[in-house]
């Protein structure tokens, strides 16, 4: 923000939230819009963490493998909890324009990848997104993904005509700016020390200043500290890395033509190429914090293994941010008590889930809109403290091993069907060719004699 202001006088409003990151701003965006007077408070400055360290893509659906959520919830409420993530997607197509935003750079279609060869079940998934969710997909054979992407890593492919990316620290500060056009008062550098949620009016401690509200709204990630212990211990802490390469020129086409964004079905990398020829890469992964700067080469390595025609690249910005993910894989949403509530645990996500939950949590507060009550199956579950972290780094750590096997023998697998066709074509070949011979030998004979 061009402005950075602490809150240092004693302030009564109808909601106060509680971080600047995405969520937090979508919130104080819509119930302003909706007539409420908002004050966010941020403990350093808008976006710092994952919210302004991120990839831009955007488009429908959850952390949470489908068949897993409709398990969870039934095939009903999965398909709402589904529509939802849409409307997430589709609000934030509608403020990512370049009127309201200059550039947001926003470009179309997102691509998923599989690492192995999976047919039946791309045609049961494609299925399962057209007939129950009304998402409008295509299936993408293995030719077809190999067109676009010149790498014998990737398979069959699902692609979002919808779906599309921005530029997220663009959407970021839009937010940001929007919210203050509709009265939205943002604190930076304004740390909460202790909240009192008891009572019809909330009282909110900061160190300069006291503030009063109706609601109060927890939109912090795993670094809410003290004041919301309880909810921080929730969230896995992970630390997500990415870089943009420097530009490529012309061999960047040699690799990839494909315009939109591209994930990988095991979560391993997301990429796509911004501003004309560089890649903007994420794919290292870790539950301890780093500097982003170490994992410059990593990624580069990684660059060069799913692209050998890349060869070496060269890391021009590397960025990261720790996200909170859930135990059960979806975002907390809701309200824990009359007028706390708390928007939060939005790694693996989505962008569109904090534009999604932004508006729940408004139009619960200003209107009484009590779908966000499609979310109190996911409840808050400890996260396993440090323990966790030590056994969320392992799994993640076997999950990519995991993967990578799995993809190194469908690529086996394929190599050797190729040979053995290659083996059968000659083998057909020479008997095609000794054929041919046979008889004319054995006439040859009979006329010499």
């Amino acid at each position: 923000m061009p402005e950075r202001q602490r809150l240092t006088f004693s302030l009564d409003v109808d909601v106060c939230v509680v971080g600047a990151g995405l969520a937090g701003l979508t919130v104080a965006l819509e119930a302003a819009r909706r007539g409420a007077s908002v004050a966010v408070l941020e403990g350093r400055h808008v976006g710092w963490n994952a919210s302004g360290n991120q990839m831009g893509t955007v488009m429908p659906g959850f952390g949470l493998p489908l068949d897993d959520l409709i398990a969870r919830v039934g095939l009903e409420d999965a398909s709402e909890l589904w529509a939802l993530s849409q409307q997430g997607a589709a609000y934030v197509r509608a403020q990512a324009t370049e009127e309201l935003m200059p550039g947001i750079a926003l470009s179309e279609g997102a691509l998923q990848v599989s690492n192995v060869d999976v047919g039946e079940r791309l045609i049961a998934r494609l299925q399962m997104l057209g007939e129950d969710f009304d998402t409008e997909v295509e299936g993408w054979q293995i030719d077809r993904v190999r067109e676009v992407l010149k790498t014998r890593r990737y398979f069959h492919g699902v692609y979002y005509p919808q779906a599309f990316q921005i530029d997220g620290r663009t959407y970021l500060q839009g937010l940001a700016a929007l919210a203050k056009q509709a009265g939205v008062r943002i604190f930076e550098d304004t740390p909460v020390v202790s909240f009192d949620a008891a009572g019809i009016r909330k009282r909110i401690i900061t160190p300069s200043a006291r503030l009063r509200a109706s609601h109060i709204v927890l939109a912090g990630n795993i670094h809410l500290g003290e004041p919301a212990q309880r909810l921080s211990d929730t969230l896995l802490p992970v630390w997500r890395f990415a870089a943009v390469t420097e530009p490529l020129g012309d061999r960047l086409a040699e690799a990839i033509t494909f315009q939109g964004s591209v994930t990988d079905t095991d979560g391993i990398d997301q990429f796509r190429i911004v501003g004309g020829d560089r890649l903007m890469w994420s794919s290292p992964e870790t539950t301890w914090a780093a500097r982003p700067q170490r994992f410059a080469g990593a990624i580069a390595r990684r660059i060069r293994t799913v692209f050998p025609v890349l060869g070496t690249v060269a890391i021009a910005e590397t960025f990261g941010g720790a996200v909170g993910q859930t135990v059960h894989g979806m975002p907390q949403i809701g309200q824990l008590r009359q007028g706390l509530w708390v928007a939060s645990g939005f790694g693996r996500q989505g962008l569109n889930t904090t534009a999604m939950a932004g508006q729940l949590i408004a139009s619960g507060i200003v209107d009484g809109d009590a779908r966000w009550k499609l979310f109190l199956p996911f409840e808050l579950v400890w996260a396993g403290g440090g323990i966790g972290r030590i056994a969320g780094h392992g799994i993640g750590i076997w999950e990519r091993q995991t993967a990578a096997v799995a993809g190194a023998l469908a690529r086996y697998r394929e190599g050797a069907v190729a040979r053995e066709r290659v083996r059968e074509a000659r083998l057909a070949e020479a008997n095609r060719l000794a054929g041919t011979r046979g008889p004319h030998s054995a006439g040859g004979e009979g006329s010499g004699g």
